[in-house]
C-alpha cells in the first residue's frame, strides 16, 4: 500500500529475505539469540496437545496477572498487528488520527477497513518529541507508538494520558516497552484513563515473529467488541503456550536483564554513530529502544554500499515524516556493532569517490 509515496506495507524483514538472507541483520527489531532455550521447550512440549483446538483461558489470566488486571480487559491476538486490523474493523470512528513517524500497519488497517486517515507529524527539529496541540480535538481514535518504531522516543506517560478524551479510543503501541529499563512511561496495567488501548507484543524481545503473539488490554467494552471481531481459536496453541510463560517471574527478570543489556549496547552504538557527525551523520535522540534512527546524506547509497559489505539496515523512507536520507538501525551486541561501525566506515568511504 503507497500512501503519499510511502509504501507502508514495507517492513524490515523486506531486508534479509531472499539475496538478504547471509546478511548481518540490523534491519528487523527482534532481538538478537532469541527465542531462549527455554522457551523453545516450551513451546515444543504444547505441540502434544496440537489434536485439541486452542483454549486461551490459562494465558489470558496469565497476562492479567502480569498487569494486575481482570481477565475482561485482556484480549490476546495473533500478533499485534492483528489487534490493529481488530480496532480497525470494530470500532466505529469518524475521524483517526495517527501520530507519525511510527508503526506503519495502524494506518494501513484503518485504510483497509475504508477510513480517511490524517496524519499528524512530529518534527525532527523538535526531537520528535509529541506536542499534544497538533493532535485534532475532534480526532475520536488517536494512535501512538511508545517507545516510538523507528525514532526511538520515549514519550513521557503523563503527556500521551492527556491525549484521552471523553468519546475518544487512545491507542498505544508499547509493543518495545519491554525492552525500556524498569518500562518507564507505561501505560499498560492504567485503568483510569478513559478510552485507552495498550497493545503489547511478545515477539520482538522474545524472538517470536514467526509465531505471532500479542495481545490487548482495555475496558471490558471495547475488548468485547474486538473478541467479536476475532475468528475462532485465533491464537495457536504454541503461541498461548508462549504467551504462559513469556509473562512468568523468570521471563520477566530475564526481560529486565535484557533491557539494561540493550540500553548498555545502544549507548555503544550511539557513541560509534557520533563519530561520523563530520560526514553529515546525525542520531535522532535521545533513544530509549531497541533501535536507533540515523539521519544522513547519500543513505540511500550508503545502504547499499552496507549490503555489499554484509550488513542489513532499514531504509526510513517508507515511514511518513522522514524520507530518504534516513535509516533504522537495529540494537545488536558490542562485538556486531563494532564490525557494523567498521562497515559504515568504508561504506561512507565508498559513497565519497
Amino acid at each position: 500500500m503507497r500512501t503519499e509515496g510511502h509504501d507502508l506495507r514495507h517492513h524490515g524483514d523486506a531486508e534479509v529475505r531472499d539475496d538478504g538472507s547471509a546478511l548481518v541483520d540490523l534491519a528487523v527489531n527482534v532481538r538478537a539469540d532469541t527465542p531462549p532455550a527455554w522457551l523453545r521447550e516450551r513451546i515444543a512440549e504444547s505441540l502434544t496437545g496440537l489434536a485439541a483446538y486452542p483454549d486461551g483461558r490459562v494465558a489470558r489470566a496469565a497476562v492479567a496477572a502480569r498487569h494486575g488486571l481482570p481477565v475482561e480487559r485482556v484480549l490476546l491476538t495473533a500478533g499485534a498487528a492483528e489487534a490493529f486490523v481488530l480496532l480497525a474493523r470494530a470500532l466505529k470512528v469518524r475521524r483517526p488520527v495517527v501520530v507519525h513517524p511510527q508503526f506503519t500497519e495502524p494506518e494501513a488497517a484503518l485504510r483497509d477497513a475504508g477510513h480517511t486517515v490524517d496524519r499528524v507529524l512530529l518534527r525532527e527539529e523538535d526531537g520528535f518529541r509529541l506536542d499534544p496541540a497538533a493532535v485534532p480535538e475532534d480526532a475520536d481514535l488517536v494512535v501512538i507508538g511508545n517507545p516510538t518504531n523507528p525514532t526511538s522516543v520515549l514519550h513521557p506517560a503523563a503527556a500521551i494520558a492527556g491525549l484521552a478524551r471523553p468519546g475518544r479510543t487512545l491507542v498505544v503501541d508499547e509493543a518495545f516497552m519491554d525492552a525500556v529499563p524498569g518500562e518507564r512511561e507505561a501505560l499498560a496495567g492504567r485503568t483510569g484513563v478513559p478510552g485507552l488501548v495498550v497493545l503489547r507484543s511478545l515477539t520482538k524481545t522474545w524472538g517470536l515473529a514467526g509465531l505471532r503473539i500479542g495481545y490487548v488490554l482495555a475496558a471490558p467494552e471495547t475488548i468485547a467488541d474486538l473478541e467479536r471481531a476475532q475468528p475462532l481459536w485465533p491464537v495457536s496453541s504454541p503461541a498461548l503456550a508462549a504467551a504462559q510463560a513469556c509473562v512468568a517471574p523468570r521471563a520477566l527478570a530475564e526481560a529486565a536483564h535484557a533491557a539494561h543489556r540493550v540500553a548498555a549496547d545502544r549507548a555503544h552504538l550511539v557513541a560509534g554513530l557520533e563519530e561520523f557527525a563530520a560526514d553529515g551523520l546525525r542520531v535522532a535522540g535521545p533513544a530509549e529502544g531497541p533501535f536507533v534512527l540515523v539521519r544522513l546524506p547519500k543513505a540511500h547509497a550508503v545502504r547499499a554500499h552496507l549490503r555489499d559489505l554484509g550488513f542489513a539496515v532499514r531504509r526510513g523512507d517508507t515511514f511518513p515524516g522522514l524520507d530518504e536520507e534516513w535509516l533504522r538501525l537495529a540494537v545488536r551486541d558490542r562485538a556486531t556493532v563494532t564490525s557494523f561501525l567498521q562497515a559504515l566506515d568504508r561504506a561512507l568511504a565508498l559513497t565519497r569517490r
